[in-house]
């Protein structure tokens, strides 16, 4: 099993606080943004005498109350199609579970969400990586390039949109080329979409549920934990029109007996927030997204693409190794008593030596403390001794 980079330098962190040194977290998708009120309201007026175990497939009301929240998208479903999981990492992990064999190939443009290359494993299946480039901006190649990744044990297509770690967005063409190669060889699609609300193109985002002839291959993943900041309840939805995968799927889901109860009663209120909410919080993203990417590439040797959804960007600094770099940042380096954590990109590649001087970074602060961030990350980058420019 890999180890995540998002998660392995938390000892370093740790040693950095106990030695009094303020750590600003970059490293990871845990938003500062309040989680809605309804939400919390929920969480606090539970009067219930025994929290039971709730159904395999996560409770009716919350299901058929996604059907609405889906329906806002033009995605048209049935309470029958949604199973909830225990976060959107459990529906990845069950849909590999469910649908693919050991030895089973699933092709992943990278750089992807590490964690894909965990499940994977999990279950015996290996991933194929398409290698993506910074200097285009990680921009999908023709349609003709990806399918020579084909082979004869490609069993699925994995992609996240918009994109963690690189804050990509899939365009209409893309995800049609993606369609017909998926009609062509009769694979399954999983298409992760827990940034749906994060896009910044100003079009509306394009699920793969909207793409036509494919409606049995796609298989589509969801969570609250980024939208209405709640990653802690652990809820997700793993979404499917073939019965079959669902189930299959369903399954797994009675082996682990059911998705937490209090997340999905957290969930359900969650739903009900007002729309000025989410009209806030796209805002505020956009406003950080703009702050930050403009204050890396003004640092001399920097460079990031204009990630266009999700809270990620991965950068290249003048650095000999990004891991390196990383755990340097937390035991050696301090400027008034505060340092910067941020994640590796070579942990969002399966393939070796990929991405060593990448790190991805996340603008889940508030934009004084990512002023602060970015301060620190061009302090650090004058004195790193592995500098390379």
């Amino acid at each position: 099993m890999p180890e995540s980079p998002i998660r392995k330098l938390v000892p370093l962190s740790r040693q950095a606080i106990a030695r009094g040194v303020k750590i600003y977290h970059l490293n990871i998708g845990q938003p500062d943004i309040k989680t809605p009120q309804v939400g919390l309201d929920a969480l606090k007026k539970i009067d219930r005498s025994i929290l039971e175990y709730t159904p395999s497939e996560g409770l009716l009301s919350l299901r058929k109350k996604l059907v609405g929240y889906y329906k806002k998208f033009q995605i048209d479903l049935d309470a029958e199609d949604i199973i909830i999981t225990t976060g959107g990492s459990e529906a990845v992990l069950f849909a590999m579970m469910a649908c693919l064999d050991p030895g089973d190939e699933i092709i992943v443009p990278e750089p992807a969400y590490a964690n894909y290359t965990a499940f994977a494993v999990a279950c015996g299946a290996v991933i194929r990586p398409f290698l993506l480039n910074i200097e285009n901006g990680f921009a999908m190649p023709p349609a003709e390039e990806f399918e020579k990744m084909i082979t004869p044990r490609t069993r699925a297509i994995l992609i996240s949109n918009p994109n963690n770690p690189t804050g990509y967005l899939y365009s209409r063409k893309e995800l049609e080329d993606m369609r017909d190669l998926v009609e062509k060889y009769d694979l399954y699609l999983f298409s992760d979409e827990v940034y749906r609300e994060f896009c910044y193109t100003g079009a509306p985002h394009i699920s793969c549920l909207h793409l036509e002839g494919i409606r049995d291959n796609v298989i589509l993943i969801d969570s609250v934990s980024k939208r209405y900041s709640e990653c802690g309840i652990r809820i997700g939805a793993l979404i499917s029109k073939n019965e079959q995968v669902r189930q299959n799927v369903m399954k797994f889901c009675q082996a682990r007996l059911c998705p937490p109860l209090i997340g999905q009663l957290i969930a359900e209120a969650s739903l009900d927030v007002h729309e000025s909410y989410m009209e806030k919080v796209y805002q505020e993203y956009l406003g950080r997204r703009n702050f930050m990417i403009e204050a890396i590439n003004k640092i001399p040797g920097c460079y990031s693409p204009m990630p266009m959804g999700a809270f990620y960007t991965v950068a290249r600094l003048p650095i000999d190794d990004a891991d390196r770099f990383c755990a340097w940042l937390l035991d050696s380096f301090e400027y008034d008593r505060k340092t910067i954590m941020v994640a590796p990109a070579s942990g969002f590649y399966s393939a070796p030596n990929v991405g060593r001087n990448e790190v991805r970074l996340a603008y889940v602060l508030n934009k004084d403390d990512l002023a602060t961030a970015m301060m620190l990350l061009e302090k650090a980058l004058e004195i790193y001794p592995g500098r390379t420019i």
